[in-house]
């Protein structure tokens, strides 16, 4: 039992992918980036990219991917299903935007609507995947005022940090990106800090004997309830050793936060092209630590189901 790549793959990659359009779309746009048709089209690329594959990969999590279609039409009720609308929908203007701002070379005008329109959807299809997780009551890890926020901070750091690497990389580094890419990393540093802090201090008051009524004693559980694994206790009951916890907590710091964050001030103080080799190495430990950071964010979060099983 262990948290699915996939998810992990999925939620770092559209973070990314989204936190980079949104960048690209206001900045494009309103052309305070002027249109390069390399440029445009690596970056374009890169997060359309991240965010297909991200989404390719949560489809191959479901039981029937061939059914997935089906969870659009819950946009009422379900977070899963707003979020795959938000995620389809924005495809439309980011591929206006690119069609202008890429192709055609232009910014403002038509280009600017497409490309803010983008950035709405971005941000829109992030909120809409963090409010899955912070919308499950019965993950206390996961229902707090820190989980929306954290998602749309790592979106905007990652890509942020990815920004400032394609601009540093194309002779066109810019040091207020770069400063915005620096303040972010430390942002999203201390505000995972913050979100282990709260995790470690939980006191949750459910405890076997008040989720089954039964008092007068220590309720212990004599067997399993059902003869075969279920997906909340695949998915939602991972047992994770503190030591183990505690070093993957470690290189999480490290490898996302602590390295790109030396890496992006190194970057302040060189010239191109040494600045442009430290922002590319600096996204690239981003999210080699934000694989880490997710992995560890489905691992510590315990579904009280697991109460059953006498956890």
């Amino acid at each position: 039992m262990h948290p699915a790549f996939s998810v992990v793959f999925f939620t770092t990659a559209t973070g990314a992918g989204y936190g980079l359009l949104a960048l690209l779309g206001v900045l494009g746009g309103l052309g305070f980036v002027e249109p390069d048709f390399w440029l445009g089209l690596v970056g374009m690329g890169l997060a359309l990219g991240l965010i297909a594959a991200g989404l390719l990969s949560s489809a191959g999590h479901l039981g029937r991917p061939e059914r997935a279609w089906r969870a659009f039409s819950q946009w009422r009720s379900s977070w899963l299903s707003r979020e795959g609308v938000a995620s389809v929908a924005t495809f439309i203007p980011a591929g206006l935007f690119g069609i202008g701002w890429v192709f055609l070379g232009r910014s403002g005008g038509w280009v600017a609507v497409a490309g803010l329109l983008a950035a709405v959807g971005a941000v829109a299809t992030v909120c809409t995947t963090g409010m899955i997780y912070a919308s499950l009551k019965p993950i206390a890890q996961w229902h707090s005022r820190f989980t929306l926020p954290g998602y749309l901070i790592f979106s905007a750091m990652t890509g942020g940090v990815l920004f400032n690497a394609l601009l540093q990389g194309f002779g066109g580094g810019s040091r207020a990106v770069l400063a915005f890419a620096l303040v972010l990393t430390l942002l999203g540093w201390g505000w995972k800090l913050a979100t282990w802090r709260h995790n470690d201090e939980l006191e949750i008051p459910t405890t076997a004997n008040t989720a089954t009524g039964l008092a007068g004693g220590t309720v212990r559980s004599l067997e399993w309830p059902h003869t075969e694994e279920n997906y909340l206790l695949k998915e939602m009951g991972f047992r994770i050793a503190r030591k183990h916890a505690a070093k993957l907590r470690r290189i999480t710091q490290a490898l996302a936060f602590a390295l790109p964050a030396l890496l992006l001030a190194g970057a302040f103080v060189l010239t191109w092209p040494a600045a442009a080799v430290l922002s590319v190495i600096a996204a690239l430990l981003q999210l080699a630590g934000m694989l880490v950071e997710r992995w560890l964010f489905f691992a510590e979060a315990k579904h009280t189901v697991t109460l059953y099983y006498g956890r």
